[in-house]
């Protein structure tokens, strides 16, 4: 087996109601990657995930909070650990779906680094802004996060995690804050303007780990240009530098140019092109051992279906030229679940998604200055020269 793919019908239960944040996005994706092959791919097993018990969660999150959980959909005036808000409303079976969730992250992570898959994906997954005692960001438990500590716990000594989410991946760095054996890297539109507020260059770390926590918060606006100079001025360096044995990805989709939350303009082609250059830093670093989740994404029928799809044909090793024209049977699909919108027609917005390499000493722009920041901030305490673009 090559990819395993943890997935039912059942993670589409994470479901906050009249909400950004709809399971209609990870439906209309499973639906796209089935009809155009994807899932049946040689090499690709489609593994039916089982709930994370609660000694797992608990890796993570605290047992007051896990109480919490479990609690609040009964009460409907409960209104603590950042439950009952706007942003993360209760619902029934909350606790069941998001240990579902989390469940499925961690059926992907063992999967990869017992040598049973080389690549795993939850499409569903991705809740990187949970906190040890609070829900936070739509996200109720930390997939990311629990499975990163699966891994530790299993004799892993190098996880990095790479977030591409527009929004800093705030509760994984969180967790893992002052853990030498976990990188966290993270690009997102500048916490100036966006949520969670988090996710500055000078964030490095704690102090028995300076060094393994890394942002780029990119300016609004930056396309894919801007986005793909930073992530290569960056993230390339920084984990050759740490040398993981496995790479854990969050793939938000909403840096799109669509996304109604947050500003970043990036093409699908672009996100396309951010996914393909995370397998060649897993093949070149990790011997291929690579594991996903979603993310974010609320242009659910622009882009993430497309984007993800794109994402699940890469760790299938049957990447989807750009120019493939949706299926007809999920137009109709799509038409269906998203009244009104546009249907895409084809798997590319017709973008180059090129980019000029960074480059120190040139006239910089708000991408650029945003690179420096990084690079100034943190390539020290990895014995990197900043201002060397060989680094």
């Amino acid at each position: 087996m090559t990819t395993l793919v943890a997935w039912d019908e059942s993670l589409l239960s994470y479901d906050l109601g009249d909400h950004p944040f709809n399971p209609v996005r990870v439906e209309l994706t499973v639906a796209l990657a089935r009809d155009l092959g994807v899932l049946a791919a040689e090499g690709v097993r489609v593994v039916a995930p089982v709930p994370a018990d609660d000694a797992t969660l608990l890796r993570v999150h605290t047992a007051d909070y896990l109480a919490a959980v479990k609690a609040a959909p009964d009460d409907p005036f409960f209104q603590r650990y950042g439950l009952n808000t706007p942003d993360n409303p209760v619902f029934d079976g909350m606790h069941e779906a998001g240990a579902l969730v989390v469940g499925a992250t961690i059926a992907a992570a063992e999967a990869v680094w017992r040598g049973e898959a080389r690549r795993a994906v939850n499409i569903a997954g991705g809740l990187h802004h949970a906190m040890p005692a609070r829900a936070s960001g739509f996200c109720v438990y930390n997939d990311p996060a629990v499975a990163i500590a699966r891994l530790l716990d299993l004799g892993a000594q190098r996880v990095a995690y790479v977030d591409v989410d527009v929004h800093h991946g705030d509760g994984v760095q969180h967790i893992f804050y002052d853990d030498p054996r976990v990188l966290t890297v993270s690009l997102h539109e500048t916490p100036l303007a966006l949520f969670p507020g988090t996710g500055f260059p000078a964030e490095t770390g704690g102090p028995n780990a300076p060094g393994t926590a890394v942002n780029v918060a990119l300016p609004p606006g930056c396309g894919d240009g801007g986005w793909l100079r930073a992530f290569h001025a960056v993230v390339p360096s920084v984990l050759r530098a740490f040398r993981p044995e496995i790479l854990v990805t969050q793939c938000g989709a909403d840096t799109y140019r669509l996304d109604p939350l947050a500003d970043l303009r990036l093409t699908v082609d672009g996100q396309r092109a951010g996914y393909l250059a995370l397998r060649d830093l897993a093949d070149e670093l990790c011997q291929g051992r690579w594991v996903a989740t979603g993310g974010g994404g609320y242009a659910h029928l622009e882009c993430v279906p497309r984007a993800w799809t794109h994402l699940l044909a890469i760790l299938a090793d049957h990447p989807l030229d750009p120019a493939t024209l949706t299926p007809p049977t999920w137009r109709s699909l799509a038409a269906d679940r998203c009244p009104g919108g546009e249907v895409p027609l084809r798997m590319t917005d017709g973008a180059p998604a090129s980019f000029e390499p960074w480059a120190p000493g040139t006239e910089p722009d708000a991408v650029d200055r945003a690179i420096l920041a990084t690079r100034t901030a943190v390539f020290p305490l990895h014995g990197l020269d900043p201002y060397d673009a060989r680094d």
